[in-house]
C-alpha cells in the first residue's frame, strides 16, 4: 500500500461475532519512521450503532471520519430512518472510489449491527468492499491477523472477542517498530456500545 511508502504506520483490527463487533487499533503517529505523536486515535463510533477504524496517513483519517458523521447524519434526516451498515459500508466505498486519481492514503474496516443482523467490511484506498468475519489493516497487520485466526470463534462471548481483538493489538505493537503507544477499542452490541482505551507500558 501507497502508506507503507510514506512510513506512516499503523495496525487496526476488526472482528464480528454473533452478538457483537469489535474493533480496535494502536495509538502510535508516526511519519518516515518518526513519531509524531502517541495518542492519536484511528479508531471511532458513529451513533452508537457503526464503528470504523483505519489504517494509513493520519489526516485522511480525521478527514474520512468526518466525512461518514456527515453523510450518515445527513442520510438518516433525509430519510427518516437509520441506515443499514451495508449502506454505510457503501457509501464510504463509493467516496473513497471517487477520489480514485488522487485516494486517500488509508485502508478501513467499518461494522456495525442493525436489523439485518451483525456485519464487517473491509476496504482498500479504492473503495473495494469485502465483508467478513475478521480482517486487519496497517503495517502489523500480519502479525495481528495471525493472532486471530488462531483463536477466533463466530460464537465467541463478547469479551472474549474484545480481548482477543486487544491480543492481537498487542502482538502486532511488539513487532511493528511504527505501531505502539496503546490499544483503543470500540465495542458494539445489539444492547449498548462503548469504547475503552488501555495503555501499553
Amino acid at each position: 500500500m501507497a502508506y507503507e511508502k510514506l512510513g506512516t504506520g499503523a495496525t487496526a483490527v476488526g472482528l464480528r461475532t454473533e452478538d457483537a463487533v469489535i474493533l480496535a487499533a494502536e495509538k502510535r503517529v508516526s511519519y518516515g519512521g518518526f513519531i509524531m505523536s502517541r495518542a492519536g486515535r484511528k479508531v471511532f463510533l458513529i451513533k452508537d450503532r457503526y464503528g470504523v477504524a483505519f489504517a494509513g496517513l493520519f489526516a485522511d483519517i480525521q478527514t474520512l471520519r468526518r466525512l461518514m458523521n456527515v453523510e450518515i447524519h445527513s442520510y438518516e434526516i433525509e430519510n427518516g430512518r437509520p441506515i443499514t451498515v451495508r449502506s454505510a459500508a457503501r457509501l464510504l466505498s463509493v467516496i473513497l472510489y471517487q477520489y480514485k486519481l488522487m485516494p486517500f492514503l488509508s485502508e478501513v474496516i467499518f461494522g456495525g449491527i442493525d436489523n439485518e443482523g451483525v456485519h464487517l467490511y473491509v476496504m482498500d484506498s479504492l473503495g473495494s468492499l469485502i465483508e467478513d468475519d475478521y480482517a486487519a489493516i496497517g503495517t502489523g497487520a500480519p502479525v495481528a491477523i495471525g493472532i486471530i485466526e488462531s483463536r477466533y470463534k463466530k460464537d465467541m462471548k463478547v469479551e472474549e472477542a474484545e480481548q482477543l481483538v486487544i491480543d492481537s493489538v498487542k502482538a502486532a505493537i511488539s513487532r511493528d517498530a511504527v505501531s505502539g503507544d496503546g490499544v483503543d477499542v470500540v465495542v458494539i452490541t445489539h444492547g449498548k456500545s462503548w469504547e475503552k482505551s488501555i495503555a501499553i507500558k
